[in-house]
């Protein structure tokens, strides 16, 4: 019987250090009032720099990056312009892609173009760590020199921990 107890507490406390890392590797979520607000503020760099904001977007401490929110920005075709966490999209057309169960950037591509130019889009994305698909939505929004950027968070749910 004590061997037996050995043995459970060991693989229960085997089991919560493994949980705890992968909390503790997961990065901490932005809100979807965080990544509006950011890609508001980009919106603005972009009217006033143009696509050197780029280079503003892709340093980490550029001030559009914070917690797991970063801008990316799109032409109307579809045409990846900027991308700090995936600089290999850049320059390829994504409006096509459709490889988690929508067209997201087509989605996005249509809100940029909508009488407003801007608002919410959801999909699904690979969470952080676990690359479970979660639910996600991007704030896109259009800008004076003709193209759009945006921000996403995951939503409160898909951010929130586990059950332990």
């Amino acid at each position: 019987m004590k061997k037996l107890s050995y043995v459970l507490g060991t693989a229960l406390v085997a089991f919560s250090l493994n949980v705890f890392a992968a909390d503790a590797a997961a990065p901490a979520m932005g809100t979807e009032a965080e990544a509006q607000a950011m890609s508001e503020k980009a919106m603005g760099e972009v009217d006033k720099s143009g696509e050197a904001a780029f280079d503003t977007f892709t340093k980490a401490d550029g001030g559009f990056q914070d917690k797991d929110l970063y801008v990316f920005c799109m032409d109307l075709e579809g045409k990846m312009l900027s991308h700090p966490k995936k600089p290999e999209l850049v320059g390829q057309n994504l409006l096509s892609f459709d490889k988690y169960g929508d067209k997201l950037f087509e989605k996005m591509v249509e809100t940029a173009k909508s009488a407003e130019g801007k608002g919410w889009v959801d999909y699904k994305w690979p969470y952080p760590v676990t690359e479970e698909l979660k639910a996600k939505k991007s704030y896109v929004i259009k800008n004076t020199k003709g193209f759009f950027c945006g921000v996403g968070a995951y939503a409160a749910e898909a951010a929130a921990p586990a059950a332990k």
